[in-house]
């Protein structure tokens, strides 16, 4: 089950949001997309490509500590994600280019334990995004299914190799975690 909030008033009110298609989640700050295998598998089957192929085109290994790694995806060097879209006709506006597939820790979005534990935490989010805050009504219930999700769909981890330390990191070494 997930940890029960330190400001269990924040939940017992309800929180309001609604994606305002900002895409401030998506871009301008550097972060991490970290990946379960359903979200791998769906990406890659959206994409018509293998898995392996998925994970190296589009995945990135990182350093969590306890001498493990956890896989996220790539970023592009302006820091927006690597599936963030810029729309041709509207520079102004763009998206993700895998939208109905997007992995759990997008469609959870703002509803992750680190944002919704604590009043000042989903204030201090609602700084970067206008959608919190505003419109639609979430339940108690309903966040928590987002944090019960994020349990029964853990993120690929595997340990720290050599080849890891010494920089030579493959994402084809994934295949044994998440099968092709």
């Amino acid at each position: 089950m997930p940890k029960k909030p330190e400001n269990a008033l924040l939940y017992a009110d309800g929180l309001r949001f609604s994606c305002k298609c900002c895409s401030h989640c998506c871009r301008y700050e550097s972060g991490f997309v970290f990946l379960s295998e359903n979200d791998v598998y769906g990406l890659a089957a959206s994409l018509n490509i293998k898995n392996n192929e998925f994970i190296s085109a589009f995945c990135r290994w990182i350093p969590v500590g306890n001498g493990l790694n956890q896989l996220s995806l790539k970023e592009k060097s302006n820091f927006d994600c690597v599936f963030w879209k810029i729309n041709i006709n509207d520079r102004a506006k763009g998206g993700c280019s895998v939208y109905n597939s997007r992995p759990l820790q997008c469609r959870a979005f703002p509803f992750w334990s680190s944002m919704v534990n604590s009043r000042e935490s989903w204030e201090n989010a609602a700084e970067d995004c206008p959608g919190i805050g505003k419109g639609e009504f979430h339940s108690c219930d309903s966040r928590n299914n987002w944090l019960v999700r994020r349990e029964s769909e853990p993120i690929i981890s595997r340990k720290i190799t050599e080849n890891d330390k010494a920089g030579l990191v493959s994402g084809n070494s994934i295949i044994s975690v998440c099968r092709a």
